[in-house]
């Protein structure tokens, strides 16, 4: 009987901090866009929150809503037929890019931390 009553207050304060978290917060995978202009609605919103997230240092978050932006881009690629090889080139050019500026976010971070002293955080 006590072992129940427990594990149901430990249920109803999980519940709680659950709904307690804003509702972008709860969001990881997007609404799949149905056409081009909310594929466009939805990456700048998934930045933005990519964004918030690493000011936060909040890195686990900011990792699975790059998964999220990157499944969605695919989704919406698939939307626009690509007409010709040059554009494919380019989309792919541009996807380097941005994967070459995370990577390197990601790195001056991880010497950030490696420079600090290991009782303290570097701040961001």
């Amino acid at each position: 009987m006590r072992a129940t009553k427990h594990l149901l207050a430990s249920a109803s304060i999980l519940a709680l901090a659950l709904f307690a978290l804003p509702a972008s917060a709860q969001r990881i995978a997007p609404a799949e866009p149905i056409d081009q202009a909310s594929c466009q609605t939805e990456e700048a919103s998934l930045e933005q929150e990519i964004a918030l997230a690493r000011s936060r240092g909040q890195m686990l978050r900011r990792r699975q809503l790059a998964e999220a932006l990157t499944a969605m881009q695919a989704h919406c690629a698939k939307l626009t037929p690509i007409k010709d090889q040059a554009t494919r080139i380019d989309r792919q050019e541009q996807e380097v890019a941005h994967l070459r500026a995370e990577l390197a976010r990601a790195e001056a971070y991880l010497a950030k931390l490696k420079a600090a002293p290991a009782d303290t955080a570097p701040a961001k």
